[in-house]
Order: C-alpha cells, then sequence, then structure tokens
C-alpha cells in the first residue's frame, strides 16, 4: 500500500468517526437501503469550506436550510397532498406516490424497488431530531429508516445519483430521474462536475460507500427538469380522467428564453458560484477555481422563515440563524436579480394623471414560475402635495390578500390582464388562474385542466406566438401588444381632482402563496390543512416581499 492511500485510509477512519458512524450498512436489512446516504454522511467532509474572501460557502450546512432539504417538512405541500387526496379518494395512494417521488424521494425509490409505492402521511409528522443515529435503528425498524430517508428530502445523494439517461425527455419529468442499481463492484458512482484522482476516490468510498465519478450533466439544467417540470393528471367527480394539465414547466420556459441560447443553466442562477481558490472538500480536497454555492435561492423566503418559527413542530433540523441567512439570501435574489420597475415621466393634464409603468423580467423563466399559488402585482400610490392618498391599486393586507382583487374576492372570479389601468380597483397581477374541466376557476391541481389566464411576466427573448401551448399565455395578456418576451407595459390614465404637485409610489410585490390558494383549504378537516391555516393566519401579513420599486413626481 503506498503512502498516499495509506493515509486516505486513516483520514477516512477519522472522518468515519466524527459523522458517528451514522450509517451502517451492515446493519439495515434491506440491500436497497444502501441506494442512499442521509446528508450528515456527507457533511463531514463537504463543510468548513471558506472563499478566500473570507465567505463560508460550506456544502452541507448550506444546503441543510434550503427548500430542497425540507421538500417532505413543508406544511403546505403537506396540506396540499392532503386536500387533493380528499378530493380524490379512489386515487389516494397514486397522489401519495407522484408528490412523494420529488418530496421524499429516498423512500419513495426504494418502496417502488421493493414493488409497492412512496407514500406521504405513514413519514408524518417528521420526529423532532431526524438525524438519530442509524446504531439506534434495528434491521426490524425499516419503516423508522424510511422515515428518516423521507425526513431527509431532496438530499445529496439524490442528485448526485441521477444519470444522463432519459434527460430532458418526457420519461424524466414529473420525478422520472433515473438512479442505476448498483454496479457489480458494490460501488455506487456518485457524480460530480470534477475529475477526482483515485485517492481522494478512496477516502470517499471509504466513509461513504460512494466513489466519484465526473458527469457534466450534473451541471446542466434538463438535471432540475425531472422534478421541476409537472404534468398532472386531471380527475371527474367520480374518479374518472378529464384532462391533464402542465402545471410547472419552469424547464420548458427556459428553453424557449434566450437563456437557453445563451447557455445559462438553472445551476448558474440558484446555484451562484464562488470564486476561488476553494475546496470541496475539507478533507485533502482539491482547491478548485470556484465552488457552486449549494444555496438553491429560488424565491420562498416566506416557507423559508415559517420553517424557522415553527422549527420544532415541523422537525427542522438547520440551525435559526442558517434558516435565517437563507431567507435573507433568497431576498437579496429577489430584489437584486428578479425584476426591474421604470416609470415614465408622468403628466396632470386636464384632470388626468397619465403615465406608464415598464416592468422587466431578469430571470430565465416566467416571472413567477414553479407552483402555481405563486404571484406578482403592482402597487401603486399617488398622493398629493398634502401627503394625503388620492389613487391606490393593489394594496396588500394584513391578512395576505390585494385590495381590490377580484379572485382574493370572490373564489368564483379572477382579475384580468390590464394593459391600461383606469380605476382603483384594477390592479395588474401577474399569475395564473387555473379551470376545470368546466371552465370553473379552481386550485385543485387534479382537478384542474387548463390555464384560464396567464400573464406571468415572460423571459427575454421568449415569442409568445410560437410558444408551444403547454407555455403558452392565456387571457387578455395574449393580445397585449406591450406584454412581451422580457418585459411588460402597463399604462395608468387616472382621473385626479387634484393639482400638482403630485407624487407617484410604485412598488412590485411577490407572494409565494396567494390569498385564495391557502383559503381554499378551510374546507378540508385534516390535521395538515388545519395546521397550515393556523401557520399562515398568524404570518400572512409577512408573506409578501417588495422586489422593485419605482417614484416619480409632477409638479
Amino acid at each position: 500500500m503506498t503512502l498516499r492511500i495509506a493515509l486516505a485510509v486513516w483520514l477516512a477512519s477519522i472522518v468515519w468517526l466524527s459523522a458517528q458512524e451514522s450509517r451502517d450498512p451492515r446493519r439495515l436489512k434491506p440491500a436497497l437501503y444502501e441506494m442512499f446516504s442521509h446528508s450528515e454522511n456527507c457533511m463531514a467532509c463537504h463543510n468548513n469550506l471558506i472563499t478566500p474572501g473570507g465567505e463560508d460557502v460550506s456544502i452541507g450546512v448550506t444546503w441543510r436550510s434550503t427548500m430542497m432539504a425540507n421538500s417532505a417538512r413543508d406544511p403546505y405541500w403537506q396540506a396540499g397532498v392532503r386536500r387533493e387526496t380528499i378530493d380524490h379518494p379512489t386515487h389516494g395512494a397514486a397522489i401519495q406516490d407522484e408528490c412523494a417521488a420529488c418530496h421524499m424521494p429516498m423512500a419513495t425509490r426504494i418502496a417502488r424497488e421493493s414493488g409497492g409505492r412512496g407514500d406521504v402521511f405513514s413519514h408524518l409528522p417528521v420526529p423532532p431530531s431526524p438525524s438519530a443515529s442509524a446504531k439506534q435503528i434495528q434491521p426490524s425498524a425499516t419503516q423508522a429508516e424510511l422515515r428518516r430517508l423521507a425526513a431527509d428530502g431532496v438530499s445529496c445523494s439524490v442528485c448526485h445519483q441521477i444519470s444522463s439517461e432519459h434527460l430532458g425527455t418526457r420519461e424524466s419529468f414529473n420525478g422520472g430521474f433515473v438512479i442505476n442499481p448498483t454496479p457489480a463492484t458494490g460501488v455506487r458512482p456518485i457524480f460530480g462536475p470534477y475529475r477526482v484522482d483515485a485517492g481522494r476516490k478512496t477516502i470517499m468510498r471509504s466513509v461513504s460507500g460512494f466513489a466519484q465519478e465526473e458527469a457534466p450533466h450534473i451541471k446542466q439544467s434538463e438535471l432540475c427538469a425531472t422534478c421541476h417540470t409537472l404534468i398532472t393528471t386531471a380527475f371527474g367527480p367520480n374518479g374518472e380522467v378529464v384532462g391533464s394539465l402542465p402545471e410547472q414547466m419552469n424547464y420548458q420556459e427556459w428553453r424557449h428564453s434566450d437563456f437557453a441560447r445563451e447557455q445559462r443553466s438553472c445551476q448558474s442562477c440558484h446555484m451562484p458560484a464562488a470564486a476561488g481558490p476553494i475546496r470541496a472538500a475539507s478533507v485533502l480536497g482539491e482547491a478548485r477555481d470556484t465552488l457552486a454555492r449549494h444555496v438553491f435561492v429560488g424565491g420562498n423566503a416566506y416557507m423559508v422563515r415559517l420553517l424557522n418559527r415553527y422549527r420544532h413542530e415541523l422537525g427542522v433540523v438547520a440551525l435559526p440563524s442558517e434558516l435565517e441567512a437563507t431567507a435573507n439570501a433568497t431576498i437579496r435574489q429577489l430584489q437584486r436579480d428578479t425584476a426591474e420597475l421604470t416609470l415614465s415621466k408622468p403628466a396632470l393634464t386636464a384632470g388626468t394623471l397619465a403615465f406608464d409603468v415598464d416592468i422587466r423580467n431578469l430571470t430565465g423563466h416566467k416571472l413567477p414560475t414553479g407552483y402555481p399559488s405563486r404571484r406578482l402585482w403592482l402597487h401603486v400610490v399617488v398622493k398629493n402635495g398634502r401627503g394625503e392618498t388620492v389613487f391606490e391599486s393593489g394594496a396588500f393586507g394584513s391578512v395576505g390578500s390585494i385590495a381590490g382583487n377580484d379572485n382574493d374576492t370572490d373564489p368564483r372570479r379572477f382579475e384580468p390582464h390590464h394593459d391600461e389601468i383606469t380605476a382603483a380597483d384594477q390592479i395588474q397581477i401577474y399569475e395564473t388562474i387555473l379551470g376545470d374541466s368546466s371552465g370553473a376557476v379552481t386550485t385543485g391541481l387534479l382537478s384542474a385542466t387548463q390555464y384560464l389566464k396567464d400573464n406571468r411576466l415572460l423571459p427575454r427573448g421568449f415569442d409568445k406566438t410560437t410558444a408551444a401551448a403547454e407555455i403558452g399565455v392565456y387571457g387578455h395578456a395574449k393580445s397585449d401588444e406591450t406584454f412581451l418576451g422580457g418585459s411588460d407595459r402597463v399604462r395608468y390614465r387616472l382621473p385626479l381632482a387634484t393639482s400638482g404637485p403630485v407624487t407617484i409610489d410604485v412598488e412590485l410585490r411577490y407572494q409565494t402563496i396567494a390569498y385564495r390558494w391557502a383559503l381554499n383549504l378551510e374546507r378540508y378537516d385534516a390535521p395538515e390543512t388545519k395546521r397550515f391555516l393556523s401557520y399562515y393566519s398568524a404570518t400572512a401579513d409577512a408573506s409578501a416581499v417588495v422586489i422593485a420599486t419605482a417614484r416619480a413626481r409632477v409638479e
């Protein structure tokens, strides 16, 4: 044995002890459990990573405060799954299996490989200490181990084991990613962006049972598309299939934008690179030019803070300071890299105040994208020279609603897209409104068959005239000539019984769980729905973020 290998084995033994032997495959009865490793096993080597500028970019600590790590703990997701199983009881098992595929992927994959299905509710509630040592789990306690894997959410050994097979195709969507069987050698590959020498592979294999393998696909958007592209099947009142819905199309929106043509991947924005030289592993790691941050920053600061506030009830492991850091990073991205507002020079003539608001989408997909409970809107306030409000559109209420919004007032209606606003009860809201097979407005994902409205801001380079139906524009925005790839213009022509001076303030606000999407859970008598509604009622006033502002004045 060479000195290098001997040193690697010795260091591996130290790392093994530091991880408290939290994974011992010999104690786990089913061989299928060896497909995955718990996240804390990775943290032993992938923490204590500091950039030359002093920033801590430790992979494990950063990841565990993200929505990826807490995908199984998300109380709104839990409530949503419960709602769908109540709405469609004959499909309850299939609904849980599909939802768990991306939110509880390790437990689901093991269940499927065993000839069963993934489920959600047998793994809930998430235990307060999901990182309890596997030494305490006897071979007969397979359900306890499955719950522990389920609680780990989208863990390291999920994403880093997805193979390149079928990526970017329909077969890979809805959580249809491929994780290959264990090879004859018994050593499972773990995919990463770097080529790793034999000595370092020995260290990782000794500690985790996995060996690194360079794989370019780990940096491609197609990897993310496996769970961030969802096509749902819609059911009628008797359980019959009545249609389908392209529910989340982040990847397809990106493909139709300039970002794809410029080869700017999902990872380039959501895993921004930290400048090196920096190591990816604290144990004999090799200095690299950059390291992809594992903060997976998106737009859901509200849920991250909800997880922090109710951490004990939800079994959250990340420290309060870590969750707050992730929430702050999310808000920074929303305010710096998401959208821009421009306000034209206003004119007050013959009792009419006229100005235009231009909104520019800086992201590589529709804004907002993803789960259809999200919305973006313009809050406009006009004040006279005495500081009195003479016009307001889009005021945010303490219960999470938007004043004057048709859908928040009446679940059967919705606010149309506006190219011109002339009254206070007209609000420009960028959102999706779902319709069932009869054309009625719904927030039931598995009842929806169509979009009655989709005027979410388009990414730069997105041509709405050539977009496929699954990523199309629906409602009045389709014919709005100023609603284009990358931007929208809204004209305000307001009758005002005042003379100058007049001050105009415009805010662009973002909310991840719209009022109606929360309120529609009230009729479901289940612990998950009741719990989420109690959380929402206590925090709804903080559920929206101002992401851009603009001001103008008429003398």
